[in-house]
């Protein structure tokens, strides 16, 4: 199962907690995104041309058109997604927000990063009745 299912159908199970809510998953993946940077990108290219996509679209549309740097892309979309996801999950259940209200918030999570956390912190402003910048 894809970490975000087993985050919104099973988040209590046993295979969650171990690989989810764990440093297991995210180590897992931070070796990955190390090694792939390593091997593809650092060792091929001078540090300032890695810097250089930065500067300009085109730079990053030329980027992505190589496999590895789309490689290193997706595993930090997934680590990320993973952590926000998380937190989102640990957030709902702190404040008692049911699992089918805060469903929608983490698909959208997956999928537009943003959007999800915006609607997320909607939903919670009415369970926590509260809204703050710093919590």
């Amino acid at each position: 199962l894809p970490f975000w299912v087993m985050i919104i159908l099973i988040p209590d199970s046993r295979i969650t907690q171990i690989l989810i809510n764990s440093i297991i998953l995210p180590l897992i993946l931070a070796v990955a995104y190390v090694y792939v940077m390593y091997q593809t990108i650092l060792l091929d290219e001078p540090i300032s041309d890695i810097l250089k996509l930065y500067f300009s679209l085109d730079n990053l549309y030329t980027a992505f058109a190589t496999e590895s740097f789309l490689l290193v892309f997706w595993l930090h979309f997934i680590t990320l997604s993973l952590f926000l996801g998380l937190w989102l999950s640990r957030d709902a259940i702190k404040y008692n927000i049911s699992r089918s209200l805060a469903f929608v918030p983490l698909i959208l999570v997956y999928f537009a990063g943003p959007v999800g956390l915006v609607l997320y912190w909607i939903i919670r402003i009415f369970y926590a009745k509260k809204l703050g910048f710093h919590d």
